[in-house]
């Protein structure tokens, strides 16, 4: 009987399968040793944090990270260690960096004591950052007791409502949640500290940063509070409740928007002997508000134009061509009562509203005047009409339409909020005087970041020097008394031509 020898091919099959099996032992221990605590198994919803047992500097992948153990890292360690030192972190804080690229806070929170940390990043990076988005975490509710957003990480949000309701979600009552922000004007940052709502602010302030080229950023502390519920409202729509009665028509006007008031051009104080070529020359001057200011950290961007007639008149030719937009997508609303200009507005992306803005939803009647063309016998199309109720009707000169009135105030509270960019351009022939107290009666003319308003008065007419349209009673003092007590109250208003 011949002897039973190993062919070579056999051995070498042997060997790659025991070798398959020792490297797929050791990859599953691994992945056991980072991925369960407590003998419990990570799944999406849950928060797999590092075993306490491990020792942060033995951890391979933080060989992996820039600057290990200096520079980037010792600066977050410092960050944190005053943290810990002023109650707002603990060894014991189950804890969240947002949106950490490299992991380098991540490690630092390890390294100060706070073992149970872990960062969000769109890319994972194991065993410190998870694959997550600041706008959509994979976490449960209530399950950080610390959170950290380092500076520029809500800058470059382009959905910054939905990054604070997910950190108020995902944070504990009484956690607290730490952000660090480069923005440098008060303005933007008023309206980041708005974004935060449910929280209660605890601590602003000045530190230095880590970068020579941003020496100082600012650090904002906010704890999460307990809310306990809307209070009964009158009216509510899609996007919030609103109690009209209680809407103050004080606005809360701070510094800095007294500062940016100061900033805007002057008011033209000589009333203009031709106003139409002086209010052109103004408008050259404008110092619009998003020059100014960040406008980042809004929840939404909208543009209202009362009484836009056609649509190349300011929509198109003004606010989409010039308005400083910061790249922001504008809703963007057309009040204009004239059914000449109505078809016009159905394939531009507008909303328009094609009623009269007023002080009541009533029906109204709509001034039609026809301004001479200086050629003999020939119109020169359809003029600015006007409006007025019904027992004032009698007074128009020209023809009339039947149009519908809406309460201008009203709809304006319910399209808007303190946390949106609003910008308002108004053109209304004379109605001005009527829908302005009304905005400040209800408070609406606190939600308006920028005002264009042009004022109607007796004026210069253009056709024949020395004489003064009899179309309007106001006088240009009227119109400056008007646009002061504006600016008085903390509105940035225009004057628009």
């Amino acid at each position: 009987m011949e002897a039973f020898t190993l062919k070579p091919n056999f051995l070498g099959n042997i060997l790659v399968r025991l070798v398959s099996f020792v490297v797929l032992v050791f990859l599953a221990r691994f992945a056991y040793v980072f991925t369960v605590k407590g003998g419990k198994s990570c799944n999406s919803s849950d928060f797999c944090f590092l075993p306490e047992s491990l020792n942060p500097n033995s951890i391979s992948i933080y060989g992996e990270l820039p600057d290990s153990g200096t520079g980037v890292r010792n600066y977050y360690y410092s960050v944190f260690q005053d943290l810990i030192a002023d109650g707002f972190l603990s060894p014991n804080s189950k804890s969240l960096c947002i949106e950490t690229i490299t992991g380098q806070d991540v490690a630092a929170l390890i390294d100060v004591g706070v073992v149970d940390s872990i960062g969000i990043f769109n890319k994972s990076s194991s065993p410190l950052i998870r694959h997550g988005y600041a706008i959509r975490q994979r976490f449960d509710e209530n399950t950080f007791d610390f959170e950290y957003a380092a500076d520029g990480v809500l800058e470059k949000s382009t959905k910054p409502v939905e990054f604070a309701k997910e950190v108020s979600r995902t944070l504990k009552p009484g956690g607290f949640f730490v952000i660090h922000t480069i923005t440098k004007d008060n303005y933007s940052l008023d309206s980041l500290i708005q974004l935060f709502d449910s929280f209660k602010l605890i601590r602003l302030r000045e530190i230095d940063g880590f970068d020579t080229w941003q020496p100082l950023i600012r650090e904002v502390i906010f704890e999460k509070v307990k809310v306990t519920g809307l209070e009964p409202m009158a009216r509510c729509n899609k996007n919030r409740c609103i109690d009209f009665e209680k809407m103050s028509n004080d606005c809360v006007v701070s510094g800095y928007k007294r500062e940016l008031i100061r900033k805007l051009e002057p008011l033209i104080e000589e009333e203009p002997i031709k106003p139409w070529i002086t209010l052109k020359r103004n408008f050259r001057n404008l110092k619009y508000l998003s020059s100014m200011v960040d406008i980042s950290f809004k929840n939404r961007y909208i543009y209202v134009d009362v009484g836009a007639r056609s649509y190349s008149s300011s929509i198109g030719s003004w606010f989409n061509k010039q308005y400083p937009k910061q790249n922001k997508k504008f809703e963007v609303y057309a009040i204009e009562a004239d059914r000449e200009f109505h078809d016009e507005y159905s394939k531009k992306g507008v909303n328009l509203l094609p009623y009269a803005a007023w002080l009541r939803n009533e029906t109204l009647f709509f001034e039609i005047s026809r301004e001479p063309s200086r050629k003999k016998n020939v119109e020169k199309g359809r003029g600015m009409g006007r409006v007025q109720s019904a027992q004032s009707s009698l007074n128009f000169v020209g023809d009339l339409d039947t149009i519908k009135g809406f309460d201008f105030a009203l709809w304006l509270m319910s399209l808007a909020e303190e946390r949106d960019y609003l910008v308002v351009k108004m053109d209304v022939e004379g109605t001005e005087f009527h829908l302005i107290p009304r905005l400040i009666e209800t408070g609406a003319i606190c939600l308006i970041d920028e005002l264009f308003l042009e004022c109607h008065y007796s004026r210069w007419q253009k056709c024949c020097p020395g004489k003064r349209s009899p179309k309007y009673e106001k006088t240009y003092a009227h119109c400056l008394e008007l646009f002061s007590s504006l600016r008085e109250r903390g509105v940035l208003v225009h004057q628009w031509w």
